[in-house]
């Protein structure tokens, strides 16, 4: 009993909040899912299945955006990744300036994505626009967030610009967990940079990759925030995702059952993808 009573001392206000904050409003949320509530009345009605059902068969719009999630989400992982895995290679070497660059780096992750999305809306309309007028270059002319296809990569590079130097940190870690000797004895054997770097440093680094990957994926699903302030959706809802599209049910249109009806629908699809995601990276980590 001491010792149960030392442990809940320290675990227990943590666990009481996340029992409030999260897994009563979790279940919550799933009753409210067989409801017809709209988020206001007191009285509220059980319809069963009838929102999965309508969901299913009746919103084309939810699984537009969806699919633009999707494809969003793929689109960032892989850049996000890749640039911060390439600048986590760069700024590990022996740099004199390599400490204030990881800095300037890592700074677009701190600012909220609301600013970041109302400052690159900015850059996008006023800033390209002026850069194309005075050099007549075709790129700064693109209606980035007018036209469907720019203004999804247009959320791909800010979504990018901004995780990147977060991902960057994650693999510096791994990368200087490297036992070097390893490194030392591939190049006395012989062996290329491009060698050292496919067959030594990334199977054994697989593990951040893993973390990047699921953090990466996670946070491409949900984004919400920067797609609100940088395009809200448009232009005709080619650029809406799930999270604002689930946002717009409950609270816009005051349909609050359905909504989270559509939350737990996508609260089981990204589980899905992130678990199949740490199961495939969990089997190709080694030891060193």
């Amino acid at each position: 009993m001491k010792k149960f009573l030392s442990y809940m001392a320290f675990v227990g206000p943590a666990l009481l909040f996340f029992i409030l904050i999260q897994i009563i409003p979790f279940f919550m949320g799933i009753y409210y899912s067989f409801t017809s509530w709209n988020g206001v009345s007191s009285t509220i009605e059980w319809v069963g299945l009838d929102n999965y059902v309508k969901i299913f068969t009746g919103d084309e719009k939810f699984f537009n955006s969806f699919l633009f999630t999707t494809k969003f989400m793929f689109a960032a992982v892989i850049i996000s990744n890749l640039i911060g895995f390439t600048l986590a290679l760069l700024l590990n070497a022996a740099l004199k300036t390599k400490n204030i660059l990881r800095t300037v780096f890592f700074i677009p992750n701190v600012i909220g994505g609301l600013l970041l999305g109302f400052i690159w809306q900015f850059i996008f309309v006023k800033g390209f626009a002026s850069i194309g007028n005075l050099t007549d270059i075709a790129f700064f002319k693109l209606p980035w967030l007018g036209d469907e296809a720019t203004a999804f990569w247009g959320i791909v590079i800010v979504f990018a610009w901004q995780i990147s130097g977060y991902m960057m940190v994650i693999y510096i870690a791994a990368l200087q967990g490297v036992d070097t000797s390893l490194l030392e004895a591939a190049k006395i054997d012989g062996a290329s940079n491009w060698s050292v770097l496919t067959k030594i440093i990334v199977p054994l680094i697989i593990p951040a990759f893993t973390i990047c990957f699921f953090l990466t994926i996670s946070m491409a699903f949900k984004i919400f925030d920067l797609n609100l302030s940088l395009t809200g959706g448009g232009p005709f809802n080619s650029t809406e995702s799930v999270a604002i599209n689930i946002y717009q049910e409950a609270f816009m249109n005051n349909r609050y059952g359905l909504g989270t009806a559509k939350s737990i629908l996508f609260f089981l699809i990204v589980a899905v993808f992130t678990t199949f995601q740490v199961l495939y990276t969990k089997k190709k980590e080694v030891e060193a």
